[in-house]
């Protein structure tokens, strides 16, 4: 069976007062909006030319002229529910279109690169289930070759508990993994310090 692979990016739509709002607290939601739409633009800077499909699942509305050119991204809503049920929904569409390896990321790493994404696909053709690890105790980038829904039921989202219990769950159920390296979300002002470029 020919591989077929996706990315998906969950991104909020950039507008004032609604993104990095834990960092907004300290900076203001002007300098948020800016910090966000500096990630974005890196987001998009390390995956626009990466050799696989893309989607860009938005949290508000779908946006036709952005940053985010349609000859290389496909553009969806995000559904409805909590952060679990949305990323679990957008796993469901994608496997049930034919893709055989599918990654999710948000963008809110400044620290991931083209090639720990490349690198996220060809652990796929190996094991079931990759991820990478964020040192809040969050994860950057998960992906797989089926939909495991118990990967989104009953977690804290957006705390320290996320990456060791999905890591329990992939472990519960002896699901082949691997670990990318640890890396930094941005989301309060204290990552802002240790992890922007200076």
């Amino acid at each position: 069976m020919s591989e077929k692979n996706l990315l998906m990016l969950f991104v909020r739509n950039p507008e004032l007062g609604k993104v990095k709002t834990r960092l907004a607290a300290s900076v203001g939601p002007e300098t948020a909006l800016d910090i966000y739409l500096h990630l974005l633009r890196h987001t998009r800077d390390i995956t626009q030319s990466l050799p696989m499909d893309k989607v860009v699942y938005y949290a508000g509305k779908v946006e036709e002229e952005d940053l985010w050119p349609r000859q290389y991204y496909k553009k969806k809503l995000q559904p409805d529910g909590d952060l679990g049920e949305r990323m679990k929904m957008a796993f469901e569409v994608a496997f049930a279109e034919g893709y055989t390896s599918v990654v999710i990321i948000g963008s809110d790493c400044p620290q991931l690169t083209s090639d720990i994404i490349n690198q996220a696909f060809e652990e796929l053709k190996t094991h079931e289930v990759v991820i990478g690890p964020a040192l809040d105790g969050g994860y950057y980038l998960l992906g797989m070759k089926h939909l495991h829904p118990e990967f989104f039921r009953n977690k804290r989202w957006s705390t320290e508990h996320v990456f060791p219990d999905t890591l329990y769950d992939i472990e519960r159920l002896h699901l082949s993994h691997t670990l990318l390296p640890y890396l930094s979300d941005i989301d309060k002002l204290e990552d802002l310090q240790d992890n922007w470029p200076a």
